[in-house]
C-alpha cells in the first residue's frame, strides 16, 4: 500500500496556482519545464488560456520520496465557488498560497473559510518573493490575522510557512535564503499533511467532480473514504432523497502525473475515476451492494444572479452558428448543468427562452462564451440579482469589495463606489497604493469595474467576494445616457456617422452591416434616439469649394462580453454568434417600441 497525501491548492485568483502545479510537475520529471512548453499544461482549456484563470478543478498526482502527492488545482474566482467546495471534500490539507506584495484578497478569504470549516489543515506558501516592494513577514502576519477571524483551530494556526518563487521555480523556510528548487515545500507536504484514515468496512466513494470522454460518457472521480473498489464489482449508487440504484463498475483509473492509469483495485484514501456508473450526479455516493450508507452530499452556495437565455430572431440569424433552435440551446444547457453545481435553469416566459441563475456575471459569461465558441448562436438579457424575503423583509446579496488604486485616483474611487450605495469599511496604504474595502450590493457591481479603470486609467485592481443577504439598500443610479438605435437596416456610411457625431459615441465602423432596431452607439442624451445610419451622399453635378472634405471618425467603443452584459438597459438584449456580437432593441420596431413604452 503507497502511501499517499491529498493537498488541494487554494488561493485568490492570480497568485500562482497553477504555476505552483506546473513546478511540482516539473520536479518530479513528468514533463519538460512549462517555459520550453511555453504555457501552463494545467489550464488547457483555450479560455483559461486567454484570460489566464482557472475555470476548471484539475487532478494531478505527483511521486516524490515514495509518496504519491494527489495534487488538485482550484479556481480563485467566487464565482466558480462551487467548484472549489466540492473538491475540498477529496483532500486531507490545502496549500495556502497568498502573493507576497498583495497579501490576504477577497477570494483568499472565501477559499480559506471553506477550508477551515471543513477542518484541513493549512500550509502557508507565500509566493512571488522576488517582487520590488514585496513584504512577505508582514503578509505572513496577516495570513495568522486572518485565520484567526475566521475562528480556525489551535491545530490549523500551528501552521508551517515556505517562502518562495513558482516562476523561478525555488521554494524555502527562509524567504533571505533562496534554494534552487521546491524541495523545501514537498518536504513540508509529507510532513504536515495528515495521510488519509484508512477505514475497513464496505466500499464508500463520494462522487466529487466528473470528467467527460466521447468514447465511455460520463467518468465518476472522487476520494474512496472506506473500503476499496475492485474493476467488474456490482455496487449501489445513492442518489439524492433516499434513491438507490444497482450499478457496475467497469474499469478504475487512477491519476499518475498528468495521466490516468487503469488499474483493478483502488484501497481506501485514494482519489480515482470510476467508469461505466450511469445517470450519477456530483454528490451521490457509490456504496457496497447489499448494504449501501450513503455519506452526507455535497451543499453549494445559492445562485446569486439570472439572466435570460432566448434563441437568436434578429434579421442576421444562422449566419454563422450552427445551432440556433430552442431545442439545441436547452439540450446544450441541460448538459452544463450535470458537471456546473452551481446553475440553475427554468423555463422562461415563452418556449424559447431559459432563465439560468448563477453564481455571478463571470460565471455565467463563461458559459455564454464556451457556448458562443461550440458554434450556437442566442441572445441574453439584462443579469437580475436575486432577491430574497427573509423574515418579512426584502433582502439582496451583499458584496465583499476591495480596489487598490494609486493615490490620487481614491476619491474617484470611493466617489463611484459610494454612489452605488457601497459603504467603506477599511483603508490603508501599502507602499505608493491605497487599499480600499467596501460593502457593496451585487447589483452595484454591475459596470462598476469598467468604469473604475476608465476613471483610474487602468490601474485599478477589483475583487469581490459574496457575504451574505441583507436587507434591501434602495435604488442605484442606473447608466444615465440613452442608446443611438439603427433606424433601417443596411451598411453602416461614414458620410451618414460623420454628420452624427455630435449626438454620441458609436460602437461600430463605417462598412458594417446593421438592422433596424440595433444599438450602434450611446446618445449624449437620458432617452434613445432612432438615427439613419446608412444615408449616402446625394451627389449632383455641381461642383462647389468643400463639398468632398475627408471624413474623420474616431475609433468605436468595443465592448466585451461581460462589459456589454453589465451595459445593456431592461429593454435590450445583446446577441451572441460564433463570430459577432451585438446589442439590440427586444423591439425591433420603432413603432412597436413606442407603442409598447405607451402602455
Amino acid at each position: 500500500m503507497q502511501e499517499i497525501r491529498n493537498v488541494a491548492i487554494i488561493a485568490h485568483v492570480d497568485h500562482g496556482k497553477t504555476t505552483l502545479v506546473d513546478r511540482m510537475i516539473y520536479q518530479a520529471k513528468l514533463t519538460r519545464k512549462a517555459e520550453d512548453l511555453g504555457e501552463l499544461i494545467l489550464d488547457n482549456n483555450d479560455l483559461e488560456r486567454e484570460r489566464g484563470i482557472t475555470i476548471l478543478a484539475k487532478n494531478v498526482s505527483v511521486p516524490y520520496k515514495n509518496v504519491k502527492i494527489n495534487i488538485i488545482d482550484t479556481p480563485g474566482h467566487a464565482d466558480f465557488g462551487g467548484e472549489v467546495e466540492r473538491v475540498l471534500n477529496m483532500a486531507d490539507g490545502v496549500l495556502l498560497l497568498v502573493d507576497a506584495f498583495e497579501g490576504t484578497m477577497p477570494q483568499t478569504r472565501f477559499v480559506l473559510q471553506k477550508a477551515l470549516e471543513m477542518g484541513k489543515k493549512p500550509i502557508v506558501v507565500i509566493n512571488k518573493v522576488d517582487k520590488l516592494n514585496c513584504r512577505p513577514d508582514e503578509v505572513n502576519e496577516e495570513v495568522f490575522d486572518l485565520m484567526f477571524a475566521l475562528g480556525a483551530t489551535e491545530e490549523q494556526l500551528d501552521y508551517k510557512t515556505v517562502f518562495g518563487s513558482a516562476k523561478q521555480g525555488w521554494m524555502s523556510l527562509d524567504w533571505r535564503k533562496p534554494t534552487t528548487d521546491i524541495t523545501a515545500l514537498l518536504d513540508t507536504i509529507i510532513e504536515e499533511i495528515p495521510a488519509p484514515q484508512i477505514k475497513e468496512g464496505t466500499p464508500q466513494m463520494l462522487i466529487s467532480s466528473l470528467e467527460y470522454s466521447p468514447y465511455v460518457g460520463r467518468i465518476a472521480v472522487g476520494r474512496i473514504t472506506r473500503g476499496s473498489l475492485r474493476a467488474g464489482m456490482p455496487v449501489s449508487l445513492c442518489k439524492r432523497y433516499d434513491m438507490v440504484e444497482r450499478q457496475k463498475v467497469k474499469e478504475l483509473m487512477v491519476f499518475e502525473g498528468l495521466e490516468k492509469r487503469k488499474v483493478d483495485e483502488v484501497q481506501c484514501g485514494d482519489i480515482c475515476a470510476v467508469v461505466g456508473i450511469d445517470g450519477f450526479e456530483i454528490g451521490d455516493t457509490i456504496a457496497d451492494l447489499e448494504n449501501p450508507e450513503a455519506l452526507p452530499p455535497i451543499a453549494v452556495d445559492e445562485p446569486t444572479m439570472s439572466m435570460v437565455f432566448t434563441i437568436n430572431d434578429s434579421p442576421f440569424f444562422g449566419r454563422e452558428g450552427k445551432f440556433v433552435t430552442s431545442r439545441h440551446i436547452k439540450e446544450r444547457l441541460e448538459r452544463e448543468l450535470e458537471k456546473n453545481l452551481a446553475l440553475r435553469v427554468k423555463p422562461g416566459v415563452n418556449a424559447d427562452s431559459f432563465v439560468v441563475y448563477g453564481r455571478g456575471v463571470l460565471h455565467l459569461s463563461i458559459l455564454i462564451e464556451t457556448m458562443r465558441r461550440e458554434g450556437f448562436e442566442l441572445q441574453v438579457g439584462q443579469p437580475r440579482v436575486l432577491d430574497k424575503t427573509i423574515g418579512g423583509k426584502r433582502c439582496e446579496p451583499i458584496e465583499c469589495l476591495t480596489i487598490d488604486v494609486p493615490e490620487e485616483f481614491v476619491g474617484r474611487a470611493i466617489e463611484m463606489t459610494t454612489r452605488r450605495k457601497g459603504a467603506l469599511i477599511h483603508m490603508e496604504t501599502r507602499g505608493d497604493r491605497t487599499h480600499l474595502d467596501f460593502e457593496i450590493p451585487a447589483r452595484g457591481l454591475m459596470g462598476l469595474r469598467s468604469n473604475l479603470l476608465t476613471a483610474t486609467q487602468g490601474e485599478a485592481v477589483v475583487a469581490h467576494r459574496f457575504k451574505d443577504y441583507e436587507p434591501y439598500k434602495g435604488e442605484i443610479e442606473k447608466r444615465t445616457n440613452g442608446s443611438l438605435v439603427a433606424h433601417e437596416t443596411g451598411l453602416s456610411v461614414a458620410y451618414a456617422m460623420d454628420k452624427l457625431q455630435d449626438r454620441g459615441r458609436f460602437f461600430i465602423d463605417p462598412g458594417e452591416e446593421v438592422y433596424a432596431g440595433q444599438v450602434v452607439g450611446e446618445h449624449i442624451r437620458d432617452f434613445d434616439l432612432v438615427i439613419n445610419i446608412c444615408k449616402t451622399k446625394k451627389l449632383t453635378n455641381v461642383r462647389a469649394a468643400g463639398t468632398d472634405e475627408k471624413v474623420m471618425l474616431p475609433p468605436p467603443v468595443r465592448f466585451s462580453l461581460e462589459e456589454a452584459l453589465e451595459y445593456i438597459q431592461e429593454d435590450e438584449l445583446v446577441e451572441v454568434t460564433p463570430k459577432s456580437m451585438r446589442m439590440r432593441k427586444i423591439i425591433l420596431d420603432e413603432t412597436a417600441r413606442k407603442r409598447a413604452e405607451r402602455n
